[in-house]
């Protein structure tokens, strides 16, 4: 059935004329009484009387009348509904992030976007491991990724189908709770043969603990250490480190606090830190109009924003391979 027909069939309830309710409905009159004789094929039944003027509603008509005009009433509603949904749809711009960059850097990083230029459009934030933000953009629920990265890493983003830019700058580093002298950490590395040191390490869906383990910084070290506890979750590595639980690998845009007020204390010299990478990640293909202005006001600025204090000293030539290119 097309809904048309209902409209045609409204119509000529309310003028009563063949001849004026096709001229409402702007076809010929020969036209429209096809349509209704089409409706009422559809329902089994005459709807209206012919043999009068103005005609009138059968009986089967005044039963299908209030079911017409309410079929009406919820189509028209849900277009509206679905067409405003779609201007919302088209007007969000959808983040995925790792969870330690959603709090560590994309508030201030966002403030200082919206400094330069007004963002228009809802910014709609995932937080998640690397593994499932990845998914979210390879499935398109997501149009930019937000994620650490390293020259030695590989993911499902590191093809022709995306691209990228550099937004900043952090470090990784060992981080051990002071000895109760406070002579240094408590776990420092690179530990003992006959006394490993007890490790927090991070999961494998992890975008941080794929850093640490293609750098290879522990087999570099010689550490010597004994896997205690794992979390995708770098502040629950922080706590546990803070606990006293083992030693940890942390962004300093997150320890920092912790390394000032003597909380925690670094467990290895700076030769064992992993500078890292903080990029903002999209699609090739062209996206809705709403990400294409963030995304031209992101590539349009150069960015090198210190996630933490003293990542500015660390060495970032071993990234300068990976700066965006353009469309």
């Amino acid at each position: 059935m097309d809904a048309a027909w209902l409209e045609d069939f409204l119509a000529l309830v309310d003028l009563g004329h063949f001849s004026r309710a096709a001229e409402q409905r702007c076809i010929t009159q020969p036209a429209f009484s096809r349509r209704v004789r089409a409706l009422e094929e559809w329902v089994g039944a005459p709807l209206f009387t012919r043999d009068v003027l103005p005609v009138t509603l059968t009986p089967a008509g005044e039963r299908f009348r209030p079911v017409a005009e309410e079929t009406l009433r919820r189509l028209f509603q849900g277009r509206e509904a679905a067409r405003e949904a779609g201007r919302m749809a088209a007007e969000t711009v959808r983040f995925a992030s790792t969870q330690t960059l959603s709090v560590s850097f994309f508030p201030n990083w966002l403030r200082t976007l919206e400094s330069f230029e007004s963002v228009q459009g809802t910014i709609q934030l995932t937080a998640a491991h690397m593994a499932a933000c990845e998914q979210m953009m390879l499935r398109g629920e997501a149009q930019f990724l937000l994620c650490h990265d390293h020259p030695a890493t590989t993911h499902m983003l590191a093809s022709d189908q995306f691209r990228s830019v550099h937004l900043g700058t952090d470090v990784l580093l060992p981080v051990s709770v002071p000895r109760p002298d406070g002579a240094g950490p408590l776990f420092a590395l690179p530990g003992a043969p006959e006394a490993p040191l007890p490790l927090l390490s991070y999961t494998g869906e992890s975008g941080l603990g794929r850093i640490v383990a293609r750098a290879r910084v522990l087999e570099r070290s010689e550490a010597t250490v004994r896997p205690v506890f794992a979390s995708h979750l770098t502040s629950v590595l922080v706590a546990m480190a803070r606990d006293a639980r083992g030693i940890a690998w942390a962004p300093l845009s997150v320890v920092a606090d912790d390394l000032e007020r003597g909380r925690l204390v670094r467990a290895a010299g700076a030769e064992n830190d992993i500078p890292i990478e903080i990029r903002l990640y999209r699609p090739r293909a062209r996206q809705s109009p709403a990400a294409e202005r963030l995304w031209a006001l992101v590539a349009g600025r150069d960015w090198d924003v210190p996630a933490g204090d003293g990542v500015e000293d660390s060495d970032p030539s071993a990234l300068a391979s990976k700066d965006t290119d353009p469309l």
